[in-house]
């Protein structure tokens, strides 16, 4: 397997990445027109959301087809020359695989609805009366995991909305037809996939009621998973390929084979442990404050864990589905540019592959609507009927989505002030937030004190520096509920980098060693931190990375 442990990759979900064409939608011409802008950031690899043909009814994560381009994103022939030029200026495009299920759109799904019983078995239908399901699981929109169709009398499995179907793996056919798929985008020049939620394709041999939960301890990280993804990989040849599995509600023993390089699955994984750490009672819509003691301690676990295991992490706070990391772990008030950048130095120094999601460089925050009409995302939508439903009252339902709606990550790119934020010249299909007079690409383009300079450093530092690309891991300030503190060393060198999680201050010890550790980076203009009585002083969300001699 490739290495790509000095390579950064970077998110858009071109919907609300720049329009080209003035109808209110983003498309590929508008990556296109922005090429500049990303390589001067310093990423390797554009990831991009689905632009396969779709229904929309989850955001292109509803395949119809998938080897032909939605025409709200724009041609094949767009596609194609997005690939040409983002390969000259050392850029590689990443597709984003929806393997687990498609729409029920899709030709397949339409002809196993008209009885075509080859068809039927592309996915998963269940003999039943219609007030029975198969089983009590829940789907992750909310309501039933299964939908009945009468003209069959046969329920289909859909673990997302009822328009997406998932796909039976366990049928050779299903499996040859996605290692089509595979090929047909590496003819085209692609150089790297992302798997959605991938760890979900290998269901159970028998299907049951799940008497403590919703059903995800049956299919998460299924029997035949890994076997799946080996057979996937080594068939279509991608083994150095850069790829990427998002992995849902898995384990650390699991990530590790998945992305460890003998197995030859994946390049890497995203899990979202870190990112529940303000779940009250581990439920996405009941609001808490950060349990930052728990934050500090999966990072331990899954750093520590994934390297005594050779397994590799992807580096992440935000995409499409996550709300703004500014808004949530960091401050949108006085100390919005500090903690935006403590938090994207935070995982920029760690052991992994950083991805930066379109926004995060420049420190957009959620855009806290108001109104239940200003929502498109179906969970959301879903999720706002099912708290009314509880008894929560309209208020406290729009509280909670403005807090998790994953529109929140999905506004409009900020690239002006100007009206519409210089992202297209009609409405924008999303509301954009209000503060684009602060944030935007242009005003920082040019200020070095800006977010988005401070990621060009760090950037920069990761191809520079091997002792973050390579180096081991080592945790600090363990019990420091304001800190979280740890040690990369490579060779004769080590690199202290240091975090307050507070927006006041906060001190950490200090080792006696530190007094020859140089400054490499902080967000803070001190050339060295207050030192008194073996303790660091750190300032109000302050990040600090010192290097020296192990």
């Amino acid at each position: 397997m490739a290495d790509f442990s000095e390579k950064v990759i970077y998110q858009i979900y071109p919907k609300s990445f720049k329009d080209s064409n003035g109808d209110g939608l983003g498309d590929i011409l508008g990556i296109l027109e922005k090429l500049d802008y990303l390589k001067e950031l310093g990423v390797d690899y554009l990831w991009l959301t689905p632009v396969f043909l779709s229904p929309q009814k989850d955001n292109g994560y509803d395949v119809a087809d998938y080897r032909k381009i939605d025409s709200r994103f724009g041609s094949m022939e767009d596609l194609e020359k997005l690939i040409e030029k983002s390969n000259e200026k050392g850029m590689g495009i990443m597709l984003d695989m929806v393997f687990n299920h498609t729409s029920t759109a899709h030709e397949w799904f339409q002809k196993a609805l008209n009885g075509e019983r080859e068809y039927q078995d592309y996915y998963i239908f269940k003999e039943g009366s219609p007030d029975c399901p198969p089983t009590n699981w829940q789907s992750k929109f909310g309501g039933s995991a299964w939908e009945y169709v009468e003209s069959l009398g046969k329920w289909y499995l859909h673990l997302f909305d009822v328009t997406q179907a998932d796909l039976n793996w366990e049928n050779p056919k299903v499996r040859e037809e996605l290692k089509g798929v595979i090929r047909f985008w590496k003819e085209k020049g692609i150089k790297g996939f992302r798997f959605d939620v991938v760890n979900l394709i290998s269901k159970p041999e028998i299907f049951e009621n799940d008497t403590v939960g919703d059903g995800r301890r049956f299919y998460t990280d299924g029997p035949h998973v890994h076997e799946y993804l080996k057979e996937l990989v080594k068939d279509t040849e991608i083994e150095d390929f850069v790829t990427v599995g998002e992995m849902s509600s898995t384990s650390l023993e699991h990530c590790i084979r998945y992305s460890a390089p003998w197995e030859k699955e994946l390049s890497m994984c995203f899990n979202f442990h870190h990112l529940k750490i303000d779940y009250k009672n581990g439920n996405k819509w009941e609001l808490m404050e950060p349990d930052f003691m728990e934050l500090k301690q999966l990072f331990q676990k899954w750093q520590v864990g994934m390297e005594r295991g050779d397994g590799w992490n992807a580096l992440f706070w935000c995409n499409h589905d996550q709300p703004r990391i500014v808004s949530r772990l960091g401050s949108e008030g006085k100390y919005w540019k500090e903690s935006a950048k403590m938090l994207a130095g935070m995982i920029h120094f760690m052991r992994g592959t950083p991805y930066i999601y379109q926004g995060e460089e420049i420190g957009m925050t959620n855009p806290h609507y108001t109104s239940i009409e200003q929502y498109k995302d179906v969970e959301s939508l879903n999720y706002y009927k099912i708290l009314l439903q509880e008894g929560k009252t309209s208020a406290q339902a729009l509280k909670i989505l403005a807090a998790r709606s994953r529109d929140n990550s999905r506004t409009p790119m900020q690239w002006t002030d100007s009206k519409n934020c210089g992202f297209s010249q009609a409405e924008p299909w999303l509301s954009v937030s209000d503060n684009i007079s602060k944030i935007n690409v242009f005003s920082q383009q040019k200020d070095e004190s800006s977010i988005l300079s401070f990621y060009k450093k760090l950037i920069v530092l990761r191809k520079e520096k091997k002792l973050i690309s390579k180096g081991k891991i080592e945790f600090l300030e363990n019990e420091n509920k304001n800190v979280l503190a740890y040690k990369r060393t490579w060779a004769d060198k080590a690199l202290v980098v240091c975090c307050n999680l507070r927006e006041t201050e906060s001190r950490m010890d200090m080792d006696c060693r530190w007094k020859d550790y140089k400054k490499v980076i902080g967000n803070y203009n001190n050339e060295l931190p207050c030192v008194q009585d073996n303790k660091i002083t750190l300032q109000p969300y302050e990040f600090l990375v010192l290097e020296g001699n192990e």
